[in-house]
């Protein structure tokens, strides 16, 4: 088997990225599936320790971050996130490397004979099995696991970590996880095991209701980012930021001072304090985690796609952010990070992801706005975002493909101004190959077309 017979094998079943979500329910999404199908293959997930981590923003920086700090501190590390940007592989990593094309060729085809005689098994969590068997295979000590969906019936709930970690909670994906903050804090919060510490980013007060009550129905203890460890910024601008993080009664002599993260936005305080608080849970656990391993993961940390700067005069940034929270928290990084004259916007928008609400949010920022598709199934027509555009007062270009639209936005631009193509990581994916070309630069690793 090649690595493209690979990934159709994969992409052949139930892919509820690609396809319509049915509710969030047992019916479907069976945990007792997945546990079937890991038993075939020996249990790999107990062959590693891992770190869980669940929410709805922020959930991938502090799975890198996370990782980073591990992988500084000298273990074999794993990291499992979704979606990829650019190829399959990133999704499944090891010691910082990508999984290789031969890699996942061999795995798949060992475990093929097991997937012909489960038809129901879906496509994620095929994945997340593969991802196990690959990190038993390789001697991964610890792997950090990003939940696709929810939590509860989510196919990594499989695992008994070592700490849970729930980050920022709003709404999103609502027709499958509820329509309610406490409805998805539920969801999200089902990561907590009996006994297992979970550390908890700062939370509106119904999620972090949700989130204490379930925490302590589990004897879970429970540490909360901005209560038991807080931040503060030493200053911040198109590069990264510094920041200290620090416990209460600490804030003349913090714990961790003058850090450093290459990543915008003050979100990103927020992902490196729970991050960290998640590591000193594991580091109270016995785990040997220096200070410098911490200081060094986060100065390293990559994670591509979120308030990236791809060029300057004009500013060229992508985000990936897909809920009016996200889109909130963007438009005041750019604010208060970036100096510019007009905000050109770029934006393409799922259809699941309420495109007239992000559209009302975005819209007011924007001087002009170009609007799109990405190559994805899910993607809403760029006439109809222009129709919403124009119901809310604002007229906008329609373009079929990211790699029209950027151009269209740059020749607004004045070295001056910034360009933003944000509303989904598939539509910054597209910027991101879409710019590489433009500026004759290696194009990002892919995959054969056709394959998802």
């Amino acid at each position: 088997m090649d690595y493209e017979a690979a990934l159709r094998t994969i992409f052949k079943r139930t892919d509820f990225e690609r396809q319509p979500q049915p509710p969030y329910s047992e019916r479907v999404y069976r945990l007792a599936r997945m546990e079937e199908l890991l038993a075939q293959f020996g249990n790999p997930h107990h062959a590693f320790s891992s770190v869980h981590v669940a929410g709805t923003k922020g959930k991938g920086s502090v799975t890198a971050m996370t990782e980073a700090i591990l992988r500084a501190a000298g273990y074999r590390t794993g990291m499992y996130t979704s979606p990829h940007l650019h190829t399959f592989r990133e999704r499944i990593q090891a010691e910082g490397q990508l999984i290789s094309e031969a890699d996942l060729a061999r795995l798949v085809g060992r475990m093929e004979p097991v997937l012909e005689a489960r038809p129901e098994v879906t496509v994620f969590e095929v994945i997340t099995a593969l991802a196990m068997c690959y990190y038993a295979e390789r001697g991964v000590q610890v792997g950090v696991f990003e939940v696709g969906m929810g939590g509860r019936l989510d196919a990594t709930n499989v695992l008994q970590p070592l700490v849970s970690v729930i980050t920022s909670i709003s709404l999103d994906h609502v027709k499958v996880l509820g329509d309610t903050l406490a409805a998805i804090a539920g969801e999200k919060a089902g990561i907590i095991k009996p006994g297992v510490p979970v550390v908890t980013a700062p939370q509106s007060h119904e999620a972090l209701e949700v989130v204490r009550k379930t925490a302590v129905a589990r004897g879970a203890p429970l540490v909360e980012v901005g209560h038991d460890w807080r931040w503060r910024t030493r200053g911040a601008d198109a590069d990264g930021h510094r920041l200290d993080i620090y416990r209460p009664g600490s804030e003349g002599t913090p714990e961790y001072t003058d850090l450093r993260i290459p990543l915008m936005g003050m979100h990103q305080l927020e992902n490196a304090a729970t991050a960290v608080a998640a590591v000193e849970v594991l580091r109270a656990g016995g785990m040997a985690v220096p200070e410098e391993a911490v200081r060094r993961g986060l100065e390293t940390v990559r994670w591509p796609g979120r308030l990236e700067v791809l060029g300057r005069r004009p500013w060229v940034v992508v985000d990936g952010a897909h809920n009016v929270y996200s889109m909130e928290r963007l438009l005041g990084a750019v604010g208060a990070l970036i100096e510019h004259r007009r905000l050109i916007l770029v934006v393409g928008i799922g259809v699941t992801h309420s495109p007239r609400d992000l559209l009302a949010t975005l819209l007011p920022a924007a001087a002009k706005v170009v609007v799109t598709r990405s190559r994805h199934a899910k993607a809403t027509p760029p006439e109809e975002l222009a129709s919403l555009a124009r119901e809310l007062g604002r007229e906008a270009v329609v373009t079929h493909a990211v790699a029209e639209a950027l151009p269209a936005a740059l020749a607004e631009a004045t070295p001056d101004d910034l360009v933003l193509t944000t509303g989904s990581l598939f539509v910054v994916a597209e910027a991101r190959e879409a710019w590489a070309a433009m500026q004759g630069l290696p194009p990002p690793p892919s995959d054969p077309p056709g394959v998802y």
